[in-house]
């Protein structure tokens, strides 16, 4: 059966996009989620420390085990609610018990996970290429949609993602161990650089920690050539999409935008397409 799926490249591609869907509605729960587990971790260990008293303090749901349940209510969700996309459709974007309306990010998440597990397929082809391409993906989807709700880019996440880039690199999958080991560092030392500066002149933070860290992550899976590549269309992204959202919004040039998510939408594509970008690059400018 799956043979007859991965015959052409149009039914793989199909094939991943209905398991982007499935994997879409397990992301989700792992944005809201892991940010609240996280902080009950933060200030149990914080209470620790400080050899404070132990106080009622409930864990938040679990990631896996927990049904989901409407944040308004508490309605557990059945299985036929949970069915990814058709589910948001079905219930008309409202849920079954209070009718509060269901948050847009679920179908975005689940249609954006689906389209992108395609476009790996279709760019790599069905194998271990797409395979880490997809778990790749999924890492970068869940550290913008967790810096978009709370301007935190989790240590766990960045780390899993730069260790897979360097172990990756030891088969040569996409870059050496060399080029993903420059990689890293370059991409962590050239936002330390522009904190510190930026910092120093103005007496403000531009940005997080945890920026430095994904940045690196993302150098480990495209190599140092792909730093200035990234940043620059993380620059480019930024002013489009975070001066389109300041204008609805009615928000000034001061308000704190994440930048996560535009060095993930960055990455992602100059790991897809990085070399073919620079090709047309060199062609419009007459080098290649």
């Amino acid at each position: 059966m799956l043979d007859y799926w991965f015959d052409t490249a149009a039914r793989a591609a199909a094939l991943a996009f209905v398991f982007g869907l499935v994997a879409g509605s397990f992301l989700n729960v792992v944005i809201l989620r892991l940010p609240r587990r996280l902080e009950w971790d933060w200030r149990r260990q914080a209470r620790e420390l400080l050899e404070l008293p132990e106080q009622y303090d409930p864990a938040p749901p679990g990631i896996v085990v927990e049904r989901s349940a409407c944040p308004k209510c508490g309605h557990k969700l059945a299985p036929w609610e949970n069915i990814p996309l058709l589910s948001f459709l079905m219930l008309r974007g409202r849920c079954r018990g209070c009718g509060t309306a269901i948050s847009w990010q679920y179908p975005f998440v689940e249609l954006l996970t689906g389209l992108l597990f395609a476009a790996c397929v279709l760019r790599f082809g069905p194998g271990q290429e797409a395979l880490a391409a997809v778990v790749f993906t999924c890492l970068l989807i869940v550290l913008a949609g967790i810096d978009l709700r709370t301007t935190l880019l989790p240590d766990t996440l960045n780390y899993v993602l730069l260790w897979l880039g360097l172990l990756l690199s030891l088969m040569t999958m996409f870059v050496t161990p060399v080029q993903a080991i420059l990689g890293a560092t370059a991409g962590y030392l050239s936002l330390w650089s522009v904190y510190w500066l930026f910092k120093l002149l103005t007496g403000k933070e531009g940005m997080g920690y945890g920026d430095f860290k994904l940045l690196a992550a993302l150098g480990a899976w495209c190599g140092l050539a792909g730093i200035l590549p990234i940043v620059l269309i993380s620059a480019v992204v930024g002013a489009l999409i975070g001066g389109a959202w300041l204008a609805l919004r009615g928000r000034d040039r001061a308000t704190p935008i994440p930048y996560g998510p535009f060095l993930a939408i960055a990455g992602w594509i100059q790991f897809m397409w990085g070399a073919e970008i620079l090709q047309a690059y060199r062609a419009w400018v007459g080098l290649g």
